[in-house]
């Protein structure tokens, strides 16, 4: 009888252990799952631990559609303050204002048409035609910034074409460059991977990707990014 309860006892131990290990392992399962604003990689996040004393930039492309209509290829619009914004515009507009950081908007010569269908249909025709659309927007102090995020949508799995003629403009030698995008599922896509390609002699971080269905309600997850990343004034 004796042997029969120390038995029991060890299974029970045992099954304690298992049942222990399973919700720690679910618990995690379920944080990752919810996980909708997040870097490009499961790396430890990369931080700016030597800032010098050059002043940091805000770069963003974004067209808020006029219909309101939301899709994967599309960029999205939200509503701030009674003001209308682009997702990628609205993220921006909390990282500027975070960080102390200068802001600049990427426009082109050419209008984007503001319903979904003749936007992403346009997208899709720069992209085949690796377009280099004519900026109206220059930056020219660039030289005074030593850190600079960059944003932009996911347009059909990649940077719109904007950007491409961005990155030729400039020279980010010496520089760090922080992307952040907005997204319908496809996060960054290669976009980091590109832009690492496009300025070899910058430092170039994983980024930040959001959820366009998350773009609301991003400011805390955004400020909680730019803290560990060592640039949240």
């Amino acid at each position: 009888m004796k042997k029969e309860i120390i038995t029991a006892g060890i299974l029970a131990i045992i099954a304690c252990t298992i049942t222990i290990y399973c919700w720690a392992a679910g618990r995690e399962n379920i944080s990752k799952g919810t996980n909708t604003v997040q870097g490009v990689s499961d790396q430890p996040i990369q931080t700016i631990a030597n800032r010098t004393k050059g002043k940091s930039l805000v770069v963003y492309f974004s067209v808020p559609e006029t219909d309101g209509v939301d899709a994967s290829s599309g960029a999205s619009r939200i509503l701030s303050n009674g003001k209308i914004m682009g997702n990628t515009q609205y993220v921006a507009t909390i990282i500027s204002e975070a960080t102390g950081s200068d802001l600049f908007e990427i426009k082109t010569v050419h209008t984007y048409p503001g319903s979904h269908k003749a936007l992403i249909d346009t997208a899709k025709m720069e992209i085949d035609n690796n377009a280099r659309p004519k900026l109206a927007t220059h930056i020219e102090n660039l030289k005074d910034y030593d850190v600079v995020f960059v944003g932009f949508p996911n347009w059909w799995y990649d940077m719109p074409m904007p950007l491409y003629s961005f990155f030729d403009e400039y020279d980010f030698r010496g520089k760090t460059i922080i992307p952040f995008c907005t997204h319908g599922g496809s996060r960054f896509s290669d976009a980091i991977k590109t832009i690492r390609e496009l300025e070899k002699g910058a430092n170039v971080l994983d980024g930040y990707a959001i959820a366009r269905d998350h773009v609301a309600n991003s400011k805390d997850g955004v400020l909680k990014w730019l803290e560990k990343i060592g640039m949240k004034k």
